[in-house]
């Protein structure tokens, strides 16, 4: 039987994004977010062996929390890792996959618009707002965040220097973090 938990549920409303800089940190973290939270795991620093053997051991703390678990990866990956579905940039989603959760991270409008056309599950939408990740560059703001966000048919997903109290500012019930929330 197939695993897709947004078929009978919602997109929740927060997840927690994995990094080189929050690995020590991630147990934790996972185990602080609300039942029902998302996890997307990255960890692009390790190499194969390393990264699975990681996604395993953070992928049973999420789980026993009662949290969804992506993957940065192929959908060959995914499926063999055990994960709930995908996540990356629209082309990277298409075909669609039905029995995997696909997250599409977006920039523009012709991302959303991309999303839209392959169906994606939901669009992390950035930077709303200044990252350690990538400090100077720039930033949507909440007006243009908004103004993209009304295009997208599937619910969006605030990214990009957030934190509970960006969120609040931006009134805006789904948002994802690395440092926010590790």
């Amino acid at each position: 039987m197939t695993r897709h938990p947004l078929r009978f549920g919602k997109v929740p409303n927060l997840w927690l994004i994995s990094d080189e800089r929050n690995d020590r940190a991630l147990d934790g973290a996972l185990s602080a977010l609300p039942r029902g939270s998302g996890f997307i795991f990255r960890h692009y620093h390790l190499p194969g062996a390393d990264r699975l053997a990681r996604f395993q051991a953070l992928a049973r703390v999420a789980r026993a929390c009662g949290h969804t678990v992506i993957l940065a990866d192929s959908a060959l990956t995914a499926r063999e890792w055990g994960a709930d579905g995908i996540y990356g940039a629209p082309r990277a989603l298409y075909p669609r996959r039905r029995d995997l959760i696909q997250l599409a991270t977006v920039h523009s409008m012709r991302e959303i618009g991309l999303a839209n056309r392959i169906g994606a599950d939901a669009v992390l939408l950035s930077p709303t707002f200044s990252t350690r990740s990538h400090p100077g560059s720039a930033t949507l703001g909440p007006v243009r965040f908004r103004m993209l966000a009304q295009h997208s048919r599937v619910p969006v997903i605030a990214l990009g220097g957030m934190d509970a109290n960006r969120a609040a500012a931006l009134q805006w019930p789904r948002w994802a973090a690395i440092d926010g929330l590790s």
